[in-house]
């Protein structure tokens, strides 16, 4: 899908992977859309790529069903869904404070994989009412981790969640073929955002020993550059694409 003059929207776009993916967008030509929490930097982003900010709480289903609608219609469309927002919490199936707590559990599963299909299914909807461009009429992007592959300790629900994005994939793809939309998912490593901003490089350095190459922490661009090469490719489709310089995660 060519970029130029398309409607885009980033969930998380106003940081990290997901701001710089907005950017990358927006450089392009495509025209758009930041959704992220009130509080964030999301109305600064989108002034400096002229685009538009719209707040959301994903985990507020119904809440994040008006924000998205507001933005579509803000923007006039919807062809490129980025969705980047999302994190976890470290607990052990059993430790010694217990069992894992149950309702946190939940809390990750809703943050990362039921607030992504969630947004998905009305992602969707909007761009099943395009003229298709070559059969084409959507592209959704969703992030998964390493961690749905190699979870470490205590990342049980972080690594459950993820591992639902990487696993459906192909059964969304299979499901919206028939429509002209893409659903593609991006398995990053330990990558430089806001969550890992305070690390000095004596922390770094055995998080990342075991990349192939490089080894250090991935940029942000480096998501945008393989989010956006999804689009413009319509043979990606249905898959998860690890972004990990070859790295393998260790148990700890």
């Amino acid at each position: 899908m060519d970029i130029e003059g398309k409607k885009a929207i980033v969930v998380g776009g106003a940081s990290g992977m997901g701001r710089a993916t907005a950017e990358a967008l927006a450089r392009g030509g495509a025209q758009v859309a930041i959704l992220d929490r009130e509080s964030s930097d999301g109305k600064e982003v989108a002034t400096g790529i002229r685009g538009v900010f719209t707040p959301v709480d994903i985990t507020d289903f119904d809440a994040a069903e008006e924000s998205l609608s507001a933005a579509v219609s803000e923007i006039g469309g919807l062809h490129i869904a980025i969705n980047t927002a999302g994190g976890g919490r470290v607990a052990k199936t059993f430790g010694r404070s217990g069992p894992h707590d149950l309702d946190l559990f939940r809390q990750v599963v809703d943050l990362n994989l039921v607030a992504t299909f969630n947004l998905n299914r009305l992602q969707a909807m909007h761009m099943s009412a395009n003229d298709p461009e070559d059969d084409e009429r959507g592209v959704i992007v969703n992030t998964s981790s390493l961690a749905a592959f190699e979870g470490q300790i205590g990342q049980v629900a972080y690594a459950a969640s993820k591992a639902g994005i990487a696993g459906s994939a192909l059964v969304m793809a299979r499901d919206l073929g028939p429509l002209g939309i893409r659903v593609v998912a991006i398995a990053p490593s330990l990558f430089s955002t806001g969550a890992t901003a305070s690390f000095t490089e004596e922390q770094v350095t055995p998080l990342v020993k075991d990349a192939a190459f490089p080894k250090r922490m991935g940029r942000p661009a480096e998501y945008a550059k393989l989010a956006l090469a999804i689009v413009d490719n319509p043979m990606l489709n249905g898959q998860c694409l690890r972004l990990d310089a070859g790295q393998r995660f260790g148990p700890r």
